[in-house]
């Protein structure tokens, strides 16, 4: 590779901020021209000043549309003429639209105090997870561009100013044991496997270990899930072992995953059984269908309607008119994805989870580091430390907007049971939801078995391997560029 747009991931990530900005600038346009086509056209009946809202929005929207373009702009250069490099990183937070975060380099104490120019949503969408790596492609003098592992999404950093403040932020970096993490291993550069050698004189034919029974003896409810005899949980090192060459295990994922879990929270709220009453009667599945962003529209609906029937005065009409094509449009626009993807998706979620009979197997939770949504990595019930993964689910965050995790897993890693297998995507995955602690957790897409496109890079994103021997000396002290 010559130059970071040849990442897949990174090209379409920079694709969709471009079509983010010629987005939003169309709207800006569109909205100005017809404020002021009404304002005109209705100069001599409207009080003055009636359009002045519209035309405020479609001129934030202009610029808005327009420093993004910039920006996407500026990315592009810099990925043009760059490589991409995976860095130990650490986030501070800050004020603003500006969130501090140190990189250090991967071959020595070198820190680098950057500030995230981009929103607290944006910034959430890369915001280094527990194990703390980020992609970087720039000049930490000048400026660059920040992705999660993987490649995308994409967002601008440029370097702190002040001594002072940059001291005080690599110092806070430190803290969280920045310097004493493993160095990831470097993208966009060839990895050259290990010849194993064999002495000729002591081989050995390998013996036939008997596969473990995936179903279970007889059918039983998706709550009673087969206790296995013993759950595999590796002791955590600040060092962890290097991936084999076919991919992370079981023992490497469990690691990282032990370094993500966050102490139990609040329980989430209960809600009705869907083994025991229709889909619309759960609160999840009602969330995921869509339902709520249709009442919620339905309601802004019926309130400007209301305020129409009192008679409100001559001047008011201009913004009641623009309140209520807004509802309208929403409700449009939120009807329309219930009934053609909300609908279907919780009939087919509900379907699988009604299978009574589970597979039973051994769950990783991770995170996806683009934008934090929880993931399950499955491994058969009964094999070992060195196994690799079966498969990959995405899950939908079961908790409210300000709690995401709330409602997942207790323990990182544990025995589920898989219902499903009823729904094939065109693709041919299946759709399965897992049953854990005697709750179901609704995927966000289906079951991703290993040996499909794009499975390794998934797993790598999930939990970025390591360069072996690359820890950091603690006697080192860093240096701020």
């Amino acid at each position: 590779m010559t130059c970071a747009l040849d990442v897949e991931e990174t090209a379409r990530a920079l694709e969709r901020t471009r079509r983010r900005a010629v987005g939003l600038i169309v709207a800006g346009l569109v909205t100005i021209a017809v404020a002021g086509g009404l304002g005109l056209l209705f100069a001599d009946t409207w009080p003055r000043g009636a359009v002045n809202l519209p035309l405020g929005l479609g001129i934030v929207s202009l610029l808005g549309g327009a420093a993004t373009l910039f920006g996407a702009r500026r990315m592009r250069r810099t990925l043009g003429s760059g490589t991409w490099s995976a860095h130990p990183a650490a986030t501070v937070g800050g004020k603003g639209h500006a969130t501090s975060l140190v990189l250090r380099a991967p071959d020595g104490p070198e820190t680098w105090p950057l500030a995230a120019v981009a929103t607290r949503q944006r910034y959430e969408l890369v915001r280094p997870g527990p194990d703390g790596v980020l992609w970087w492609c720039g000049d930490p003098r000048v400026g660059g561009v920040l992705a999660a592992p993987g490649g995308g999404p994409l967002i601008w950093a440029k370097p702190l100013r002040g001594e002072r403040v940059r001291r005080r932020i690599v110092a806070l970096a430190e803290a969280q044991g920045l310097l004493h993490r493993p160095a990831p291993r470097q993208p966009q550069r060839p990895t050259v496997e290990p010849r194993p050698t064999v002495e000729p004189a002591h081989v050995q034919e390998p013996t036939a270990v008997p596969e473990a029974s995936v179903e279970p003896a007889h059918a039983q409810e998706p709550s009673v899930v087969q206790e296995p005899t013993a759950v595999h949980e590796p002791s955590l090192s600040t060092d962890p072992r290097p991936p084999l060459p076919g991919g992370p295990t079981y023992a490497v994922l469990a690691a990282h995953a032990q370094r993500q879990a966050e102490p139990p929270g609040k329980a989430p709220r209960p809600e009705a059984d869907v083994r025991e009453v229709p889909w619309w009667r759960v609160r999840s599945l009602r969330r995921i269908a869509g339902v709520t962003s249709v009442l919620i529209a339905l309601g802004f609906c019926a309130a400007m309607g209301a305020v129409a029937l009192t008679g409100p005065p001559e001047r008011d009409l201009p913004k009641l008119f623009f309140a209520g094509a807004v509802s309208l449009a929403g409700l449009v626009f939120s009807g329309y994805r219930m009934l053609t993807a909300g609908l279907p998706t919780v009939r087919v979620l509900a379907r699988a989870a009604t299978t009574f009979t589970p597979a039973p197997r051994r769950y990783v939770l991770l995170y996806d580091p683009h934008g934090g949504a929880p993931v399950l990595v499955f491994f058969s019930m009964h094999g070992g430390l060195d196994e690799t993964p079966e498969a990959v689910l995405p899950l939908v965050p079961p908790g409210p907007p300000k709690h995401p995790r709330r409602g997942l897993p207790a323990l990182p890693v544990g025995p589920a049971g898989l219902h499903g297998w009823r729904d094939l995507t065109r693709d041919g995955d299946a759709f399965v939801v897992p049953w854990i602690d005697g709750r179901p957790l609704w995927p966000s897409g289906p079951y991703r078995e290993a040996g499909g496109k794009g499975f390794p890079a998934l797993l790598d994103r999930l939990a970025p391997p390591v360069e072996a021997h690359t820890s950091t000396s603690s006697s080192s002290k860093p240096r701020i560029t």
